[in-house]
């Protein structure tokens, strides 16, 4: 042994959708959410370097808005409504007999 410690390894495997998940010890490591975005940089020894993307970039329209509402929901919370089932009913009724194959090729125009 030259003394040198082999870093931990985590593995996955790619379905035929070229998708995978992210190892638990990866995802702590990174700190990663649902949602968030990682970054993957290409060394000149070919080795790939996973890091996660820190959201810098806000949609100032969007962040207005979302404010307005958070606003709007603590100042008059006796506006907040559920649901009724009637929505739900007719958001059933618009997917449902749809069907998602997650293991399914993509398509070139989706590549």
């Amino acid at each position: 042994m030259n003394g040198t410690l082999t870093p931990p390894c985590s593995e996955s495997t790619l379905t035929q959708r070229y998708q995978t998940t992210i190892p638990a010890p990866v995802r702590k490591a990174l700190n990663l959410s649902k949602n968030d975005k990682i970054c993957y940089t290409i060394e000149p020894d070919h080795r790939v370097v996973i890091s996660r993307v820190e959201n810098t970039e806000s949609d100032p329209v969007l962040d207005n808005f979302l404010n307005f509402l958070a606003k709007d929901m603590k100042d008059n919370p006796e506006h907040i409504q559920a649901i009724s089932s009637d929505v739900v009913k007719r958001a059933q009724s618009l997917v449902g007999g749809v069907e998602i194959d997650l293991d399914a090729p993509l398509g070139d125009e989706d590549e």
